[in-house]
């Protein structure tokens, strides 16, 4: 999903937070104007334009994928944009693509939002802004600790896997079209690339 930092000119009359000063009270406090936000490190971001139909129908595809397996295994919940995600200090909050929780770690979903790390968490690459997923939001994840990352690249139809070993995240796989894509947190979880992309 692309994004942009937006200044606090584009919101209504008030006196909103300086840049880097952003909390997740602030986010709570902004109109319902059918924008979509997140904020990182506090810095404000604005979700433009909304997601496409194929970033939706390849979101679908892998969730679904997902809610088989860890319903088949009872291994725990998987949750999808738009869900508020917030790890403090630096996520108050983002919305990730897709996200899963395992069962022992429940507690972390509340009625409004996911309050704590995640086991594993997806995001889409956007052509408009490949660089807040792989770099932004990669170092956020990173320094929370996020067992597993995936980035998805719908344009050359990969699936990069990223571990968390020793603080910092390592390349577990590059998948591609015709390779099965696996996973170090969902043991035994394996999908074909191009099972998750629409049909062109």
């Amino acid at each position: 999903m692309a994004l942009k930092a937006i200044s606090t000119t584009a919101l209504p009359l008030r006196q909103w937070p300086a840049p880097g000063e952003w909390t997740y009270q602030d986010y709570l406090d902004l109109p319902d104007d059918g924008n979509r936000y997140e904020i990182i490190w506090g810095e404000l971001y604005m979700m433009t334009p909304a997601p496409s139909t194929r970033h939706q129908r390849i979101s679908r595809n892998l969730e679904y994928a997902f809610w088989d397996y860890i319903q088949e295994h009872n291994l725990g919940e998987v949750l999808y944009a738009p869900c508020d995600l917030v790890i403090e200090p630096g996520a108050t909050p983002v919305q990730p693509d897709i996200l899963f929780i395992s069962r022992e770690r429940l507690e972390i979903i509340t009625e409004k939002n996911v309050s704590g790390v995640p086991d594993l968490l997806v995001e889409i690459l956007s052509a408009g802004n490949p660089y807040y997923d792989r770099v932004t939001k990669f170092r956020l994840y990173e320094q929370a600790g996020v067992p597993e990352y995936w980035l998805i690249d719908p344009d050359v139809r990969t699936i990069e896997v990223f571990v968390l070993r020793d603080t910092k995240y390592q390349l577990w796989g590059r998948f591609g079209p015709d390779e099965t894509a696996t996973s170090t947190v969902l043991s035994g979880f394996g999908i074909i690339v191009n099972h998750i992309f629409p049909s062109e």
